[in-house]
This record gives structure tokens, C-alpha cells and sequence, in this order.
């Protein structure tokens, strides 16, 4: 594991913001941290990079322990928490020299390179208050790609941006682990990009980590497999389903979904034709993120 955590918790005004996270990150691969606004995703990812300390628990990287052998860890890592800096009025190659000076680099072949490595090769004597977002991003990566680090820590690096440049950033992703062999740590709210992007998976609400595992693991985990019904009938079938406690939702498609345990496909069947509703297709459907990720929060909430 190149990023382990044990029992990490930060306090804040008596309120736990992180509580009790164990966090495992293998070597090699993306791994999206996915919850929403507030739930402690930035504050793990601080104290990852020893900005804040943790009230209690451990966190070792690389094998090394944070915050006591802190200067050889980020030497390996890089990182863009929250929204890139730079000097508008200076280019992009320019802002990157600026960034090398302070750790020591005077190569202006890793700055080509960096630039490269987020097709900025052709932009680069372009002033950066010339650049859209998403090329500010891209250039923020760059400037936490200059060392070559084995991890790299973003904290929501599609915010904002459109699904031209959202791609852009998942392609650039995609190429640092698969081409680079880059450990990538994304943080996000949105779940359709980590569902495009990650090969694992860490969800967290309200400081609590609901899960971590492989995307399949979670789906199985939750049982989130899920049953769906087409029928020009959809309003009547749903109204049966209701009136035998079974919970349903109506997509823009007009297909009628059934979820979890429920998703008994035979005993719907024998429901509806008892009704003698018989014109309607119903088959098995393997649930996605989205309902597993709602189906983990329902559970806490009813847990507390």
C-alpha cells in the first residue's frame, strides 16, 4: 500500500470532521475518494500531505510515517488542493520555472516535459490569464508533476470545469497511471467521473468511511442488484408495486426500476399477473455507483 492509514481522526470545535478513517491506496492506481461537499475529503487530504495534524491515528506513505519523515514523502508526491495559483501575467513555462526554482530544478527540458505531459507543449508562451479552466488545471497538475512524483493527490481537479475539459483531465489521469505507473488520488463529489476514472473507490459522509474496495465489491456488497420493468402500462404497474411495499423509480426513459432486496423479479411477476397486468418485459439489470453510493448513505443515516 503506498498510502495506509490507521484510526486517522481531526477534530475541529469538538466536531470529528474525520472519524476514525482506515484508508488503503495500492500502488499503481487510481483511487477516487468520493463524497459530497463537507464530508471530510479535503481535511484527509491535508493531513496526507502533513498541512494539518491529525487529533489522533496514523498515516504512513511509502511506508513512512506523516508528519515525522514528511520532507522525504512529498519529495515522491505532488498535489493540487482546491484551485491551482499562478502569476496571470507571466506564461505558462514562465510560472513553471518560478515553481522549479523553489525546488531546486534548473532543467528546462523537465519543464517541456511537464508541459508535454498535459499538452501544453504549444500553449506554453501563452500568458496564463489567456488560459481556460481547464487548461488552468492542466497546468496545475504539470506544476505537481515537475518532480516526478510516484503519487499524486487532486482534490477535485473536474470542479467547474465543461465536458470538454472534464475529458481532458480523465484522459491525462488515465495516461499518468496506465502509461507513468503514477498512483492518482482523486478526490470528488461527482459521481459519474469517478465511476469513469477510479479502479477503486473510498466513500466517505460525514467523516465516516462507508467503504473502499473495487467498484464491482461495492455494487455486490450493497446487493445493488436491480430489476427492470418496460410496460406502456408503467403508472398501473407502479401503483401495484406500491400497494405491496415495493419501492420503485420511474427513469426518463420511462423504464421502472426496482433496487436491493426487493428486486425479487419472480414474486413481481406473479404480483402483476395476479392483477392480470400481463403486458410488461422485466429483466435482471446490475445496479450502478450512483444507487449503490445513495443505498450506503440511506443505511448510515438509519444506523445513527
Amino acid at each position: 500500500m503506498i498510502i495506509e492509514t490507521k484510526g486517522v481522526t481531526k477534530t475541529y470545535n469538538h466536531v470529528d470532521v474525520v472519524n476514525e478513517v482506515d484508508m488503503l491506496v495500492p500502488e499503481g492506481e487510481i483511487y477516487g475518494f468520493l463524497g459530497p461537499n463537507g464530508s471530510g475529503k479535503t481535511t484527509m487530504m491535508r493531513m496526507l500531505l502533513g498541512l494539518v495534524r491529525p487529533n489522533r491515528g496514523s498515516i504512513r506513505m511509502f511506508g513512512k510515517k506523516m508528519p515525522d519523515d514528511r520532507i522525504s514523502i512529498l519529495a515522491k508526491t505532488g498535489a493540487l488542493i482546491e484551485k491551482p495559483s499562478y502569476y496571470d501575467h507571466l506564461d505558462a513555462r514562465d510560472n513553471l520555472r518560478v515553481l522549479a526554482a523553489l525546488r531546486g530544478i534548473d532543467d528546462n527540458r523537465i519543464i517541456d516535459r511537464a508541459l508535454e505531459r498535459v499538452s501544453l507543449h504549444r500553449a506554453g508562451r501563452k500568458k496564463v490569464k489567456s488560459y481556460s479552466l481547464g487548461m488552468k488545471q492542466r497546468l496545475g497538475i504539470a506544476s505537481a508533476m515537475l518532480h516526478n512524483p510516484r503519487i499524486l493527490l487532486l482534490d477535485e481537479p473536474t470542479n467547474g470545469l465543461d465536458p470538454e475539459g472534464i475529458y481532458e483531465i480523465r484522459e491525462l489521469i488515465h495516461n499518468l497511471s496506465r502509461k507513468e505507473g503514477v498512483t492518482v488520488l482523486i478526490s470528488s463529489h461527482l459521481l459519474g467521473e469517478v465511476e469513469q476514472a477510479a479502479s477503486r473507490i473510498g466513500i466517505i459522509y460525514n467523516g465516516n468511511l462507508l467503504f473502499q474496495g473495487k467498484m464491482n465489491e461495492l455494487l455486490t456488497h450493497q446487493k445493488m442488484d436491480s430489476c427492470v420493468i418496460e410496460s406502456s402500462m408503467s403508472r398501473l404497474i407502479i401503483d401495484v408495486l406500491h400497494t405491496n411495499d415495493i419501492q420503485t423509480i420511474l427513469d426518463r426513459e420511462g423504464k421502472i426500476h426496482v433496487r436491493g432486496m426487493e428486486a425479487d423479479k419472480d414474486r413481481i411477476k406473479k404480483i402483476l399477473t395476479e392483477r392480470g397486468l400481463t403486458n410488461f418485459h422485466i429483466y435482471n439489470s446490475m445496479g450502478t455507483l450512483e444507487d449503490a453510493y445513495l443505498e450506503l448513505i440511506r443505511s448510515y443515516k438509519v444506523s445513527v
